[in-house]
């Protein structure tokens, strides 16, 4: 039996061994197709990025050609290094310093020795390139922009770092990948797939044909064309009107959630970010510390709503049964609500709600706040049930729109003034600026604009989003389904009469348009800053919110200018001059136009500074 049992085994194994061979070396190929096998060389062929178009069909983003140097550092021999460089117009010294990088990535595969030639830089290299062993040409795509508006929604693309090749196995040394805006959120559709041949090489490093007939071989699929829900022409006259100011304004089309524009201020123009300057470029943007370029104040921006918030104030107080749209409040320039506490107000009478509401009176949310908060046992359940009001409009959290960036804001809650009052001995009156936008509500300006869609839908809204099709992909369903708000659409009447009113008799009657039925509420803002700890106080930030027509609404819109004032000072009218653009043939108020367009707000930027070069000391 033991005679029997040792050449078994050794024929057993000798047969497991010979068949792991051949399924190796004749079935399974994927090992010689590694990267880093001497026999074979990889040539990737690469896609043109999907194109992208706003809502009607205009062209925003196409390619152009663009030829990168790649080297691969261990083919480099007997090459004459000194022409070479001439050609290249490198110095020495980086013709080393960029080889030694590539030898860190790998000696055998291959990385970008010089990026984004032009053509002409391509026509003499390639002419000389079998002089140079090692090198050769790899062919991409660049964005080109046929716009110069959108900037800060269209993002960019780069080359790959080493986390983006760590993190999707998709990437290799030199290629590019979207960054921030959409370029970012759609990169996988965009991007398109490689194609890839396999050549096969001799043991002395010939080319020598396809590898197994090229059946392995892939060829470059296109990326997807997506069609945006910008309107590009309001996308530009919306960043025309914001030159010299520094906010932002989103426009929303209330029935779709679709974002009609998206603007933040100051922009750039898209195509300094593309080719050989891209780097320099991006270093000057990055460094504006002041103006903030690629600060996307309407996603990341965090602001007091001011005015505006008293809009969900007075819905959230019907919806409680505090108040009703008879019911009416005494103001005498403000209130008393608390031992020698004064909310202040710049109007004096008694008035309803739409009144209240027109003239933009604090002293009218302020008490139906304190009815919402004492309705309950205590003022914990009180906030609690507003702060659920609000977190049904999407205020306090993300919106889930699609975009890779920003802030949710903040609604403050029972346990966040229990933290802070530790004893609990708080009540209605210790949170009463929270009643006119100001105290712990924080919002970002699509927040702001969200709510003026769902106000306008009379108590739901769509998710915001800015893709509309995307070719052979079906859009996210999060985006058609409908988010209902907690307030009966029976309530909303009466705010919307009380909005009318604010461009009839309203402090937002001087930018009314016979044209349009406008529906809107002005806000302002208070501004403070803190050098070396020190708080002062800068100029008030204008808030505009609105959407238009009264009836049938085909945009809201929310406009926010920091440093600018009071409301109805430069919010207002630029609100609305953007839904005139949208809305009408032609703008009809030229007056408010060339106010906007020659208007500056730089003095007030320049204030800042100047405070900051006065009170700020080195720290010793």
């Amino acid at each position: 039996m033991k005679k029997i049992l040792l050449p078994a085994v050794i024929i057993g194994v000798t047969i497991i061994i010979l068949v792991r061979l051949f399924y190796l070396q004749i079935i399974d190929d994927t090992y010689i197709k590694k990267s880093e096998n001497n026999a074979l060389k990889i040539v990737y062929e690469y896609p043109e990025r999907g194109y992208v178009f706003d809502r009607n069909g205009k062209l925003l983003i196409a390619n152009q050609p663009s030829y990168d140097i790649m080297v691969i550092p261990r083919e480099v021999k007997d090459i004459d290094t000194l022409a070479l460089c001439n050609m290249l117009d490198v110095s020495l010294e980086d013709f080393n310093t960029k080889l030694e990088k590539a030898k860190k990535y790998s000696p055998r595969l291959p990385s970008i020795f010089l990026p984004q030639l032009n053509k002409a830089e391509y026509a003499a290299f390639q002419e000389k390139i079998r002089h140079f062993n090692g090198f050769y040409i790899q062919k991409r795509s660049l964005r080109d922009y046929q716009v110069t508006a959108g900037a800060n929604l269209f993002g960019y693309i780069r080359q790959v770092n080493e986390q983006n090749i760590k993190n999707n196995p998709y990437y290799r040394s030199g290629d590019l990948i979207g960054v921030q805006g959409i370029e970012q959120q759609y990169e996988d559709v965009l991007r398109g797939s490689k194609g890839v041949k396999y050549i096969q090489r001799d043991r002395f490093n010939r080319e020598i044909g396809s590898f197994k007939d090229g059946i392995y071989d892939t060829l470059a699929v296109k990326g997807s064309d997506i069609t945006l829900t910008i309107d590009s022409e309001l996308q530009a006259y919306g960043e025309l009107l914001m030159q010299n100011k520094r906010g932002g304004i989103v426009a929303i089309e209330p029935k779709t959630g679709e974002i009609l524009a998206l603007i933040n201020a100051p922009s750039y123009d898209p195509g300094l970010l593309v080719g050989r300057e891209r780097s320099k470029n991006y270093t000057k943007l990055y460094n504006d510390s002041l103006a903030k370029p690629l600060y996307n104040r309407v996603l990341s921006g965090e602001y007091s709503p001011g005015s505006p918030f008293k809009i969900l104030t007075a819905l959230i107080g019907l919806q409680e049964g505090v108040i009703n749209e008879h019911t009416t409040f005494s103001c005498n320039r403000g209130f008393f609500y608390g031992q020698g506490a004064w909310m202040g107000c710049h109007d004096s009478g008694t008035f309803k709600l739409k009144h209240a509401l027109a003239i933009s009176c604090n002293t009218y949310p302020s008490q139906t706040y304190r009815r919402i908060i004492e309705k309950y046992k205590t003022p914990s359940e009180g906030i609690d049930k507003w702060h659920d009001h609000l977190a049904s409009f999407g205020l306090g959290q993300f919106l889930g729109y699609d975009l890779p960036e920003g802030r949710k804001g903040h609604i403050p809650d029972s346990e966040y003034y229990n933290r802070w009052y530790p004893n609990k001995r708080w009540k209605s009156t210790t949170t009463i600026s929270n009643a006119i936008g100001q105290g712990e509500v924080i919002v970002t300006p699509m927040q702001l604009a969200n709510i003026m869609a769902a106000v306008a839908n009379r108590g739901y809204y769509y998710t915001p989003h800015i893709i509309k099709n995307i070719e052979n992909h079906d859009i996210d369903k999060k985006f058609v389904t409908k988010q209902t708000t907690t307030i009966e659409p029976k309530y909303f009447e009466p705010i919307i009469q009380g909005m009318n009113d604010v461009f009839k008799f309203g402090t937002g009657r001087s930018v009314q348009v016979e044209e349009l039925e406008m529906c809107g509420k002005t806000g302002t803002v208070e501004n403070f800053t803190r050098i070396n700890g020190k708080r002062y106080q800068l100029a008030d930030h204008s808030v505009f919110v609105a959407f238009a027509p009264k009836e049938d609404p085909q945009i809201a819109i929310a406009v926010f200018i920091e440093n600018g004032s009071w409301g109805s000072r430069w919010a207002a009218p630029i609100t609305s001059l953007m839904i005139q653009k949208y809305l009408l043939p032609e703008i009809v108020r030229p007056d408010l136009e060339k106010r906007m367009l020659e208007g500056s707000l730089q003095n007030e930027y320049d204030k800042v500074v100047q405070l900051q070069q006065i009170y700020e000391k080195p720290v010793e």
